[in-house]
Order: structure tokens, then sequence, then C-alpha cells
């Protein structure tokens, strides 16, 4: 079986981490650069940075920030906002990033994850996907979730995978920031129709709703922001969670 992983997300807005409730209302979490070095300790397999105003904003991911951050940790981590070009990947990878997430570039021009996956390979291309439901149906959210689309979700994850992605983060807004637990029901279908691992957001209160993404959701990694900022759940605790509940995790 195939280890599942923890993921820590730091949403970065004017340089801090920044955490709210259904995309908005967002309160001060701490220090981007000095938050990641605690995880990288803690046991977290893996971090996320989402720069949330940098597609509002028109502007690129802070190169410092990626630096500084690479300066300080040892484990994979991965970099969105505002990221529309392969120029802007590459500076981003001589920086120190493992991946780039990229969303409301890629829903614009779809050709773009084409371009990267050709470019840097599929390893590296993450597409982010925020969607929530409406009338029933999964429909994507551009901008930090601030505009609608006609786009459905499992159709739209379906063609990143056969444009070269290698990951689809997938964020219920419906549930982010309620610690209500994830979106399972979707999540298990992405899992069951796509072939590339499948990142779970958008939740997380308890050790359980991980232990139930990983077992319901048949989700590959599992990201969490405000349980982890504010030390609800501490991340060798879920581990440890997560193995006594016969889920395969690296201790």
């Amino acid at each position: 079986m195939l280890t599942k992983r923890i993921i820590p997300c730091l949403d970065i807005k004017n340089g801090r981490t920044v955490k709210g409730v259904n995309f908005v209302d967002l309160i001060d979490a701490g220090d981007p650069v000095a938050l990641a070095k605690q995880y990288a300790l803690k046991g977290a397999d893996e971090l996320v940075f989402l720069d949330i105003a940098a597609t509002l904003e028109g502007r690129a991911t802070t190169l410092d920030m990626v630096l500084h951050v690479a300066e300080q940790v040892n484990i994979p981590f991965t970099v969105g906002g505002g990221i529309s070009s392969v120029e802007h990947v590459d500076a981003l990878l001589k920086c120190g990033a493992d991946k780039v997430s990229v969303n409301s570039s890629a829903v614009k021009r779809p050709e773009l994850v084409n371009e990267l996956a050709d470019k840097f390979g599929s390893q590296c291309v993450v597409v982010a996907i925020d969607a929530k439901q409406i009338d029933g149906q999964w429909k994507v959210h551009l901008a930090g979730g601030s505009i609608p689309t006609e786009i459905e979700l499992f159709e739209w994850a379906k063609e990143v995978e056969q444009r070269g992605a290698g990951e689809i983060l997938f964020t219920s807004m419906d549930h982010d920031g309620t610690k209500n637990g994830f979106a399972n029901e979707a999540l298990a279908q992405l899992s069951e129709q796509l072939n590339i691992p499948i990142i779970a957001s958008g939740g997380a209160g308890t050790i359980q709703h991980f232990v139930d993404t990983f077992k319901e959701g048949k989700a590959d990694a599992a990201l969490a922001a405000s349980v982890f900022h504010f030390g609800e759940i501490p991340i060798q605790d879920l581990k440890e969670s997560l193995r006594e509940n016969g889920i395969t995790v690296r201790l």
C-alpha cells in the first residue's frame, strides 16, 4: 500500500500565513518560513504554500519567500498563486520549490498544463481545483474562490490529467475551514476516475476526519491548515492514530 501523506498548507497574504472560513474572514497565523521549519521538524511529509491574493492582485508569488523556505526545510514543498508561465515556474524551481500549483491560469489557458508538464515533468505539476456545489453539481471557482464558472469538477480533473498534471489538489469550498470533515464522496469519485494522486483539502477538524478521508475518500494525501497552525492536532499524534487505524504513513 502506498504511504499516505500529511501536508500542512500555508495560505500567504502580504507575507504572512493566514486562515479563514469558506475562503473569507482571514486571521493571521504566523510567519510562513518559521512555520515551515517547525512542520518539517514535526513530521510533515510535504508543504504547500498558496499566495491566495496573487491572482486577484495580478502578480506573481514572491521568489524571496521560496528561497528562504528552501534554506530552512528538507521536505518537498509546492508553491502556488498567480503562476501563469513556464518562465515563472522555472524561476520558482530554481529558488528551491519542488512542485508548482496552478489553478486559475490553467482554467483560463489549459495549454499551460501541457507546457509545464512537457518542460518540467508531470511530477512538478499540481493542478489545484477549488469547487463548490451549486444545484447539486460541483462547479469550479477561480481567483481564490471568488469567481464562479460553469466548469464541472470531474470533467476538468480528467482534462488536466490528460494534459499532464501529476496531482490534483481538490479543495471543497463548502467544507473549507468548517472543521466538519472532508468532501469524501467527491474525493472518492475523483480517485476512482483518475490515475494520478488526489490531495484532499477543506474541512479537517479532527483526527477521525483524516482517517475518513483516507478510507472513505480514498485520498492519497490530506492537506490542512488551521488545525496544524494553531496546534489543535499535532502531526505526530495524527500519524500514530492513522497507523493504528491501518493507514500506512511515514513516522
